[in-house]
């Protein structure tokens, strides 16, 4: 890095997910925000000049051709990530990918792959497990607070509706909820039990291609399991709980993004009337904690973060392969099975 350890950071999207990190990586000691750019130049720069940002453009390569950008933030469409990122690792940059980082456990592996050999950073921003409020949840889980932990429940559910221009609907840029949202409650599940030895689910695919609503269990070793759920055509209650053999510990709505949490353990009382309520402050729109962590290990030149390293990510996208694989045998038609020597469709009985 150069003298004094400034990082200086190309923006790549110009959406809202762009229009609350920005700040809180502006925010960040060491970081100078250098560039965004966006396929519409013009929104690109409009971008700059609100967030303060020098320089604004509507080419990509123009980004990556700059000996001066040490490092890019990509929060453009998802199924644009895995092509972005790979560019940009081969060019040298260090890259942190807005969730889902790529399309499928291959891809993912791909670009971690890419970012060893280059020897440059590459995170999927998984801000959820820098969270204050998810980082104690895995402490009192650690200092046995409830005891051996046994299940889990995790939904995310929330109503994007189409005719409103959501584009999670768009079969070309978003594959549906299961990685959009999904992804949430089984990285959590992940995160406390590990990979699952069983994976059961059911949802709705629409005719493009599109999950839009999934409901899923995964089971682990000795009998422990996790209940999950994500849509975006309806509510399904968006907190969680870890529930163990002297108590739990819940997470309240949104799970993924608060900085409180409620422990029910040590007595009956505190279980059902009054649980312990921990409270933790928010740095800037939440984003803070994850983009410092980044920032300090850009810096020490390792080349992932040991909160979210590549072998959990990676982990993450088998199980959500499985699902989307679930999901598709369930809502598509068997194909006949044509005994051998048939060439034609036997005559099917109507009565």
């Amino acid at each position: 890095m150069r003298p004094g350890g400034m990082q200086r950071w190309g923006i790549v999207g110009a959406g809202s997910i762009s229009r609350t990190v920005v700040p809180d990586l502006a925010s960040c000691r060491g970081v100078e925000i250098s560039i965004v750019q966006s396929r519409d130049g013009g929104k690109a720069n409009a971008f700059a000049q609100e967030f303060g940002i020098s320089r604004s453009t509507g080419d990509f390569g123009e980004v990556l051709a700059d000996p001066s950008i040490d490092a890019v933030y990509i929060a453009t469409p998802f199924a644009t990530h895995h092509a972005l990122a790979n560019q940009a690792l081969l060019a040298g940059k260090h890259v942190l990918v807005e969730k889902p980082i790529a399309m499928n456990a291959a891809e993912a592996a791909d670009l971690f792959a890419v970012a060893s050999r280059m020897r440059v950073f590459l995170m999927e921003a998984m801000w959820m497990k820098f969270n204050p409020a998810f980082r104690r949840l895995r402490d009192e889980l650690a200092a046995g607070r409830i005891g051996e932990v046994r299940s889990m429940r995790a939904s995310f559910g929330i109503p994007f509706p189409a005719e409103l221009g959501s584009s999670r609907w768009d079969h070309a840029r978003s594959p549906g909820s299961l990685l959009d949202q999904g992804i949430y409650p089984v990285t959590l599940a992940h995160t406390i039990f590990g990979p699952p030895v069983s994976i059961h689910a059911a949802g709705s695919v629409n005719e493009d291609g599109v999950d839009f609503a999934e409901h899923f269990t995964l089971e682990f070793e000795g009998g422990r399991f996790a209940q999950c759920a994500s849509g975006m055509t309806e509510f399904c209650d968006p907190s969680a709980s870890v529930s163990g053999r002297r108590g739990w510990i819940s997470l309240p709505a949104p799970f993924w993004a608060r900085t409180a949490l409620d422990i029910h353990a040590d007595s009956w009382d505190v279980m059902f009337r009054e649980p312990h309520r921990v409270e933790l402050g928010q740095e800037g729109n939440g984003y803070v904690p994850m983009l410092r962590e980044v920032v300090k290990a850009i810096n020490s030149g390792t080349c992932e973060h040991a909160i979210h390293p590549a072998s959990e990510t990676i982990a993450v996208f088998h199980t959500l392969d499985t699902i989307r694989r679930e999901l598709k045998a369930k809502t598509e038609p068997p194909t006949p099975q044509v005994p051998a020597g048939q060439t034609t469709s036997p005559q099917l009985r109507t009565d």
